[in-house]
């Protein structure tokens, strides 16, 4: 009895401290998701109304890509108030029936978005400016487009470049050049 109790025991000490939780329609949920009626023009307008950026997350069921990315990278505690607080985060189903309204006016399901938008990789964060010109899609009007998954090094560069604006300096420091600067920054080069 005391093995199984001592296997236990070590099992449950084992197992992560937080965990994601997952909504009923198989995506993982964070507090900082925003619940709405996916208009992105009026999710831009209360993205901007906040003082936030918009992002949209593209994800699906059953992504293991996805699922690290909540299990390991959006839950260390620094990113994720960094999200919670620049960010008006929307997620969009690559294969959901829901229907968005596009920046552009055209009304589509989300899953009909995604081949819009070209989206071949989940997860995806689509970064969206503070003002959206009249006539674009979302991904035309994207300031950034993250696609895939990365470490927690990578991705926070990634959300900071962005929520700084740093893609309208004309400094000669684009996304990569400003994220190897970062890893030469953190811990003498440790990448991630």
């Amino acid at each position: 009895m005391k093995r199984i109790a001592s296997a236990l025991a070590a099992t449950l000490l084992a197992l992560p401290v937080w965990a994601a939780e997952m909504g009923d329609d198989g995506l993982y949920k964070e507090p900082w998701m925003q619940d709405t009626f996916k208009d992105l023009r009026e999710d831009l307008a209360d993205a901007a109304a906040e003082g936030k950026r918009l992002a949209l997350f593209v994800e699906q069921r059953g992504c293991v890509y996805c699922h690290e990315m909540h299990e390991k990278v959006y839950s260390e505690p620094g990113l994720s108030a960094f999200i919670g607080e620049n960010f008006h985060v929307v997620q969009i189903n690559l294969h959901g029936d829901t229907e968005i309204t596009d920046l552009d006016g055209e009304s589509l399901s989300e899953k009909e978005a995604a081949r819009k938008w070209r989206v071949l990789f989940t997860p995806t964060v689509v970064f969206l400016p503070e003002d959206a010109p009249e006539g674009q899609s979302a991904v035309e009007a994207a300031v950034a487009v993250m696609p895939g998954a990365f470490a927690a090094g990578t991705t926070t560069d990634m959300f900071t470049w962005v929520a700084e604006k740093r893609y309208l300096l004309d400094n000669g420091e684009d996304f990569q050049r400003y994220h190897a600067r970062r890893i030469q920054e953190r811990d003498n080069g440790r990448t991630d």
